[in-house]
Formats: C-alpha cells, structure tokens, sequence
C-alpha cells in the first residue's frame, strides 16, 4: 500500500475511532451503574473477531511491540495479557469501543416482509441489571449501523473490503 495512501487512511480511521470515542462516552456515564466493564473484565473479548483492513491496519503500525509478542491462548481475543487486560486499548477497533452498552440496530422481520425493518436491543449480561433494554429510550442506546457504514466506505475507498482476524495479525508478524 503506497505510504501517503495508508497514512491517510489510518488518519481517517483514528478520527472515526475518536469520534466513536466522543459518542460512546455520554452513553457510559448515562449507565455507569449497570456496566461491570472495568479493566480486566473480558467476558466480551472473544476470540474470531473479525476488522476491516484499514483497522488491521492501525494496529499493525501502532502495535507492532504487541504483535512481536504471543497472542493470549485461544478462546479470547489474542490482545489480552494475563490479567484479561487489552495490550492495545489504545488503538482497539471499533468494535471494542462500544462493547458492554446498551446496543440496538434494525434487521429484517423474521417471517415479514422484507422491507419491514424491526429493532433489536442487545447487552453484555454482565450489564443487564437495571431498566430492561425495552424500556430504554432511543437515544440512550448505541445504534448499530451509522458508523458502521462509516468504517465500511472508508474501507471500500482503500479497494479492499478484506476483513481480518484479529489472531491472524499476530502470525502475520511471526512468519
């Protein structure tokens, strides 16, 4: 990938990821005491997660200590130490960003018509106590889909659309 093309790339994904960042944080102090996500606290951090190039990317410029290392053994995510902590908190991808919140996004009826969209409201169980998802307002949950679509543009302007998972830039660095 030439050089000005990667570097601008990464710019505009350390933007969307400080833009998530700005979004994200009114939303865990509205529900500062339903979430358990502290550091340490992994139970979200799986492993076979999957980012687009652009945020492999990141990473792999940004950490590249960490990928030099062993990943945390299979069956959470590989950019755990020991104490379940994230070796790249820093520059984690946008998934990780929202994770533990309160999350909803739109998806076809089941058995309806297609084009009939219907809410779905999701959260780590860890983060269920409190007013049922249901009765939340809106606003108070984090939509699944705008920044998404976001992150996807900015991937199909690189050309590749290749998702990567995130065990995989470890043996990328250890070949």
């Amino acid at each position: 990938m030439d050089v000005k093309f990667r570097d601008r790339a990464l710019a505009e994904v350390m933007a969307l990821h400080g833009d998530v960042d700005a979004q994200v944080k009114p939303l865990v102090a509205l529900h500062a005491e339903r979430l358990q996500c502290r550091r340490g606290c992994s139970a979200c951090c799986v492993d076979d997660l999957t980012v687009f190039e652009v945020e492999a990317e990141r990473i792999r410029t940004h950490c590249s200590e960490v990928l030099a290392s062993e990943p945390h053994p299979i069956g959470a995510c590989a950019f755990l130490d020991g104490d379940g902590a994230c070796r790249i908190y820093a520059d984690r991808p946008y998934v990780c960003r929202t994770q533990g919140l309160p999350l909803r996004w739109f998806a076809e009826d089941e058995g309806g018509a297609p084009e009939r969209q219907v809410e779905f409201r999701d959260i780590c169980p860890l983060n269920e106590s409190g007013t049922p998802l249901e009765s939340l307002p809106a606003a108070s949950c984090w939509l699944i889909g705008p920044t998404e679509d976001r992150l996807s543009e900015l991937e199909a302007s690189m050309g590749s659309g290749e998702r990567v998972a995130l065990r995989d830039l470890f043996q990328e660095t250890n070949r």
